[in-house]
């Protein structure tokens, strides 16, 4: 079949953060097909990573029914979803690639119902029954110590696609992205600070973010952008920020610093996109930030660092011995963004002013105290214990 006529379905129906490391899997099809059409069957909680993609040429989009606020609501997400699916199953795709790290049988579901030619997806030991319409079957074992978006690009193996992923890419909505930048003044350094994570072990307190924001204002007179969700606490689906950021910006009321909740996920990637670095916890946001080409300061709680960590990009990744990110100390955190500054500037720097090989450098083999705290610095995928 020509190249030309070959059509994909990606499928990756988790969390945002999920969606954006299947980014360089499409980056790396849509260079290998160009003429090809490809498509992707998102959720409404993440389909907005991909709205502006040029490695895309739709989307199909559903609600789950967690995300339904009524029982009404859950039936009319049912209807549409069945509908989008018949829909699909009508352009009978050529591979529906089932773009998770293990077999999923929701996922697996939707791609029968869609019937395509052929289906790639990763099958494992004692699965055989359960995936025995995956067709073009990818050994699950062999992914477990490596990053997400390395692990999903294994998929990519059956059509001669092989090699390091590219790295994570995002496009923000142009319009939003201008509306944000005209409230903003001229400033030599914005910092996106996002401070709302889903995970109580990933959440710095407030009283840490007041100091940390003075003390980097005070060195480097940057201005800031303060994201949150917004809402309650005690919101059982996605608990909002609205109280902690409202004490943060109580206590930096004479610092430059700009409120800005998110409801939406393009308005997350729109004012993140104008800022020079992102300091965050690891999640979704995090994870946006790499795919905008953002140096980023993180905060690593009861997650995995090698499976998790930023993507491409220059990060420093803070995980204290506790895995809680709250015991994130302020000089660890101080030092932690100094070196994301040296690790920019070493990137700026001329070849011939590069450290040569024979330099004094850290290595992932340094043993050197960090107040508890581990410091593992990074540009792409090379790990530096500092």
């Amino acid at each position: 079949m020509k190249e030309e006529q070959l059509s994909f379905l990606i499928v990756r129906h988790d969390n945002i953060g999920d969606l954006v490391c299947v980014t360089p899997l499409i980056r790396a099809l849509r260079k290998k097909f160009k003429h090809a059409k490809i498509s992707v069957l998102a959720n409404s909680y993440n389909a907005a990573v991909l709205e502006n993609s040029h490695d895309i040429d739709d989307i199909g989009c559903y609600t789950k029914a967690k995300h339904c606020d009524s029982w009404r609501d859950v039936v009319k997400a049912y209807y549409h979803k069945l509908k989008l699916l018949v829909e699909l199953r009508r352009r009978r795709f050529d591979y529906v690639i089932l773009a998770s790290p293990g077999f999923s049988p929701r996922a697996l579901y939707m791609a029968l119902m869609v019937n395509p030619r052929h289906i790639v997806g990763f099958v494992g030991e004692g699965e055989r029954e359960r995936s025995r319409y995956i067709d073009v079957p990818v050994q699950r074992r062999g992914g477990e110590s490596l990053h997400e978006a390395q692990d999903v690009f294994r998929l990519l193996s059956p059509l001669d696609i092989h090699g390091e992923p590219p790295r994570v890419c995002i496009s923000p909505d142009r319009q939003l992205q201008a509306t944000v930048v005209s409230k903003l003044g001229v400033s030599s350094l914005r910092i996106g600070v996002h401070i709302s994570s889903r995970k109580i072990s990933q959440r710095w307190p407030a009283r840490k973010y007041i100091e940390f924001i003075r003390r980097i204002h005070e060195k480097y007179d940057a201005e800031f952008l303060l994201f949150w969700s917004p809402g309650g606490e005690d919101n059982s689906f996605h608990p909002g920020d609205d109280a902690k950021a409202l004490e943060i910006m109580q206590a930096v009321h004479d610092l430059p610093v700009k409120a800005f909740p998110t409801v939406h996920l393009g308005e997350l990637i729109a004012g993140l996109s104008v800022c020079d670095k992102v300091v965050c916890s690891d999640g979704g946001a995090m994870h946006i930030a790499a795919g905008l080409g953002k140096p980023i300061l993180c905060f690593f709680g009861k997650s995995s660092a090698a499976r998790w960590h930023p993507w491409g990009v220059p990060y420093v990744l803070l995980q204290p011995e506790s895995r809680d990110v709250e015991d994130v100390d302020m000089d660890c955190a101080l030092s932690g963004f100094e070196r994301l500054i040296q690790i920019n500037l070493q990137q700026e720097m001329p070849e011939d002013s590069m450290p040569t090989a024979n330099s004094q450098q850290p290595t992932a083999n340094s043993q050197q105290p960090t107040a508890n705290n581990t410091i593992a610095c990074g540009l792409g995928l090379e790990f530096v214990i500092a």
